[in-house]
């Protein structure tokens, strides 16, 4: 247990960023989702509008330090040749 006020007050930090990084991680995989479903459904206009829609939700993430850049990377660069494969 913390007992210096400065790591009181750390701790008190850390507990609200894992909140918000908790939460933009959850809306994150939510755009992610709907990218997958709408690929899995064969509808190529949903699923890039979609992928359009996840962009820079999961650029900001990576602003935010939720996500590794290359992550961010990885994960766009496969959804998009998926989407390019439909049609």
């Amino acid at each position: 247990m913390a007992n210096s006020p400065q790591a009181k007050k750390r701790a008190r930090q850390n507990e609200a960023r894992f909140q918000i990084n908790k939460a933009r991680r959850s809306r994150i995989r939510t755009y992610l989702r709907r990218v997958e479903e709408a690929i899995a459904s064969g509808d190529k206009d949903a699923a890039t509008a979609a992928l359009r829609a996840a962009q820079p939700e999961l650029m900001r993430g990576v602003t935010k330090g939720v996500f590794h850049k290359n992550t961010a990377a990885r994960k766009m660069s496969r959804l998009s040749s998926r989407v390019k494969a439909l049609g």
